[in-house]
């Protein structure tokens, strides 16, 4: 377990800052990437966000007020630049974000760095139909087992909303699962 603190004033402090970022970045690298790969759907999408996300980090690291983990605040830098990404890709092709997301489940099939078989993408179908939250907030919960407490900070909404937004979530997928 890493100390947070110790690893934020190292982030803050010019001597160290360097030796500190290749520590943080080899912590929460893979983890951010598949946070990040079930927004965007897309490896090198998730490749271009994931280093977006880590250059914000080290450009606003002195602007953090520690009033939450480091961890949640990354996960939320993560999360808000790949939403940003999803919907400039969507807007550069003149289709709305849902419209996107489905041409890409429709072919993640022919990406070389999608492993999944066919329920794992009919799984993949039935997260895109959900709201953008329900996405957010079953894939952090059902695929990154995070607890609520952590997904509430990096979400900034209350326990309560995200346990109905997960419950609704799931509905909605199994009722979809079930349809197809």
């Amino acid at each position: 377990m890493i100390d947070e603190k110790l690893l934020v004033a190292q982030l803050k402090n010019s001597d160290t800052q360097e030796q500190a970022f290749r520590n943080l970045m080899s912590l929460y690298k893979e983890r951010l990437y598949w946070h990040i790969r079930k927004i965007v759907l897309n490896h090198d999408d998730a490749d271009d966000v994931l280093q977006n996300t880590f250059i914000k980090v080290f450009k606003n690291i002195h602007s953090f007020k520690e009033n939450s983990k480091l961890y949640s605040w990354i996960y939320r830098i993560a999360t808000n630049e790949a939403i940003t990404f999803i919907n400039k890709k969507a807007a550069k092709q003149h289709i709305d974000i849902n419209e996107l997301q489905h041409k890409i489940t429709d072919n993640l099939h022919e990406d070389p760095h999608y492993s999944g078989n066919e329920i794992q993408q009919l799984l993949q179908k039935a997260i895109v139909t959900l709201p953008q939250k329900q996405q957010l907030v079953f894939n952090m919960k059902y695929f990154d087992e995070m607890k609520y407490s952590d997904i509430s900070e990096i979400l900034e909404t209350s326990v309560g909303a995200l346990k109905a937004s997960y419950f609704h979530a799931v509905k909605k997928i199994e009722s979809f699962l079930k349809s197809h």
